[in-house]
């Protein structure tokens, strides 16, 4: 009898802890070519604006997402699940949490670049809603590789809003 681990196994977010490095640097190992450092980590998580996350399932720390906050949008740093806990709505979970925190009155988009080679990424962020917006040539500086930015944007914002009230009339 198989079980339907998106059922089973909601992951819990919470914020990352310092206890948390160990198992998300080996979840950044397994997950990509280029991983970040633990310096790349705490370096951004000591800023201010940037917000780093866990999904935990069974109290085992499974996924993470960092991401930084700017003045109208969110912009995703980096995401990765265990690859064992692939396919299992983590990442779905991690994304749709960030999703929630969109506003009309505030931070109305996601932003995040992916590798022009890293179709698994794209397609995933393309079942969410994100769609690709620019191309960003010679994007890393690990390699040449060009970057695709996607981005994510609730419905309600107009794509040109109006700067004061006087100009809606006028139109």
């Amino acid at each position: 009898m198989s079980t339907d681990f998106r059922v089973a196994t909601r992951p819990v977010i919470r914020w990352m802890l310092k206890e948390d490095l160990p198992t998300v640097l080996k979840i950044e190992e397994e997950s990509f070519e280029f991983p970040w450092t633990k310096s790349d980590f705490l370096s951004c998580t000591h800023q201010p604006h940037c917000i780093a996350v866990v999904a935990e399932v069974q109290n085992q720390v499974v996924g993470y997402m960092i991401y930084e906050m700017a003045p109208h949008f969110f912009r995703v740093l980096t995401l990765a699940v265990d690859p064992a806990w692939r396919r299992k709505g983590i990442g779905r979970s991690l994304v749709e949490r960030l999703i929630n925190k969109l506003s009309p009155h505030r931070r109305h988009q996601i932003l995040l670049e992916v590798r022009e080679t890293n179709l698994v990424a794209q397609l995933f962020f393309r079942s969410l809603g994100f769609r690709a917006c620019r191309i960003l040539r010679n994007f890393y500086s690990d390699t040449v590789e060009d970057a695709y930015q996607m981005a994510y944007q609730i419905p309600q914002v107009p794509s040109c809003p109006t700067k004061n009230r006087i100009a809606r009339y006028l139109a």
